[in-house]
């Protein structure tokens, strides 16, 4: 199926090379571009697409806050911040809003095309050059974590996601239980492994019952 994308950057060559470059593969459809964060949430909830491009710095609503919003109407959206700041706290701002993805601009279009699959997809991708300063990043939060509250780099859906994994529920009986759709809960299953570190829904299910869920 080919992914259905939003382009939302304020710098309208950039952008326009973006749809040109993407399109000109034919396996990416881009059904709109956003000048802004602000027109960029309210193109998100009418065209719904699979994966929006979002740039952090952009007039009106900048990408994280557009991320926060466009998530919260469809957690199941996938973001992937395609932009030119790689510092920390841009990076930890956007994926604690809820991006998918983090790639700095100078990307080719190799990587570009295999984030915005893999974003779609529902899986976790970030640049070579963050993946490092991610995982470091995670690591020191589990090693601060107070005791008695895992995982407190979960948001509170991919804790329950986390506790029915434990519980031995498959993706759709997971849905059924709390009100998702199917790529929704798969979306958050992704999340799950990238923030843990872990491989595999096994993998999955001892990190979470040593930590006392799904008991």
């Amino acid at each position: 199926m080919t992914p259905r994308v939003l382009l939302a950057d304020d710098h309208p060559v950039y952008r326009d090379g973006l749809r040109l470059m993407l399109e000109s593969t034919g396996e990416i459809e881009v059904v709109g571009t956003a000048p802004d964060g602000a027109v960029a949430v309210e193109m998100a909830g009418r065209l719904h697409p699979d994966v929006v491009v979002m740039d952090l710095q952009m007039p009106r609503l900048g990408g994280v806050d557009a991320t926060r919003r466009i998530l919260a109407a469809r957690p199941e959206t996938g973001v992937l911040v395609l932009t030119m700041h790689e510092d920390d706290e841009s990076v930890f701002a956007a994926m604690l809003a809820g991006a998918r993805g983090y790639l700095v601009k100078g990307a080719d279009q190799d990587e570009i095309m295999r984030a915005v699959s893999a974003v779609a997809g529902g899986e976790v991708i970030f640049g070579p050059a963050l993946a490092g300063r991610v995982t470091d990043y995670f690591a020191r939060i589990a090693a601060a974590r107070p005791a008695g509250e895992p995982f407190p780099q979960l948001t509170a859906r991919e804790r329950d996601v986390l506790e029915l994994v434990a519980l031995g529920l498959s993706n759709p009986a997971i849905a059924k239980r709390l009100g998702l759709s199917p790529k929704t809960v798969r979306n958050n299953v992704s999340n799950v492994f990238a923030k843990l570190q872990v491989a595999d829904r096994a993998e999955a299910i001892v990190r979470a019952r040593d930590a006392g869920l799904g008991r």
